[in-house]
């Protein structure tokens, strides 16, 4: 019970910004009050400054305004309750745990756009699988910034988990291969490839990603397992768009919303959901390796719509 709390406290944190911009005034508006049209109408406006997406805020407007004009709903508490509710149903009973092989190395394939995040997800994703006992193996596959190595570099030393690295300006694929190599001779339980910060509109680019994908597929049977997408959550409807892209063109299979805590565009979430149906896995929910959580919809809702 007491960790259960720790986490709900941890997301309820991380959304603070979210329920400041539009689900506080939400529950203010509603609750204690007669419904109203002018108040369903208010609805639809907050929702879509929570960033759930207009066509999410037209339908459960629409929803209430039904309800309200057959007679079936009268206070704002009742219209807070079914907005929870509603909220809540848009995910389905899908597995939202990380793909995980039973015996061999699980290959993990982190994508996203420049700025995204990506490499404060995946050292919060290496603490996660070591803290659930896992060995852990980085392949530094994003050869054009040298930075971008250092940086893994950096926390694979605090994390206790070894890195495979190549020359700056090398094949991407290159290193991938050494890295699946390197995991399967050590026994690692988890290899994670981090790859270059790419804007989803450039093409060459999208296709070397679909070339590290073919090679890390021959070393290893069935990888990659894992083809997590990182979205910054402050990026609103954009990020929506880049996993649309993404997921045409290497099959993300999860989505990684970094930065939750920096963001008043919470409700992206149910927008991810609603149009795309790719699951969001993993959450951050602020800046040290500890600040992760696995989405739980439930969890989630009743963290956005908290006093």
């Amino acid at each position: 019970m007491g960790l259960f709390a720790s986490a709900f406290n941890k997301l309820k944190s991380a959304l603070t910004r979210t329920r400041e911009a539009s689900t506080t005034t939400l529950r203010n508006l509603l609750l204690g009050q007669r419904l109203s049209p002018e108040l369903i109408t208010r609805i639809e406006r907050l929702l879509i400054e929570a960033d759930v997406g207009v066509k999410t805020a037209v339908e459960l407007r629409k929803d209430v305004e039904a309800a309200y004009d057959r007679g079936e709903m009268e206070t704002g508490d009742e219209a807070f309750a079914f907005l929870k509710d509603q909220l809540t149903a848009y995910f389905p009973q899908e597995d939202r745990e990380l793909n995980l092989r039973d015996s061999g190395t699980t290959v993990i394939l982190v994508a996203g756009v420049n700025g995204a995040g990506k490499t404060t997800s995946i050292a919060k994703l290496c603490h996660r699988l070591r803290d659930e006992g896992k060995t852990v193996v980085l392949g530094a596959c994003d050869t054009f910034r040298a930075a971008a190595v250092d940086q893994l570099e950096i926390w694979s030393e605090r994390l206790g988990v070894a890195v495979v690295k190549g020359q700056q300006g090398g094949d991407p694929a290159a290193v991938a291969f050494d890295a699946a190599d390197a995991a399967q001779s050590r026994g690692a339980d988890v290899l994670i490839l981090d790859t270059a910060g790419r804007l989803h509109t450039q093409d060459p680019l999208m296709r070397q990603l679909s070339k590290i994908q073919d090679v890390v597929r021959k070393r290893i049977e069935g990888a990659p397992h894992e083809v997590l997408l990182v979205i910054d959550a402050t990026t609103g409807q954009n990020g929506v768009n880049q996993a649309r892209v993404f997921a045409e063109s290497i099959g993300v299979t999860g989505i990684f919303l970094s930065k939750l805590d920096g963001t008043a565009r919470g409700g992206i979430v149910i927008a991810i959901r609603e149009q795309l149906g790719i699951p969001v896995k993993l959450i951050g929910t602020g800046e040290t390796p500890e600040d992760v959580a696995p989405f739980e919809p439930a969890g989630f809702v009743e963290a956005m719509f908290a006093e």
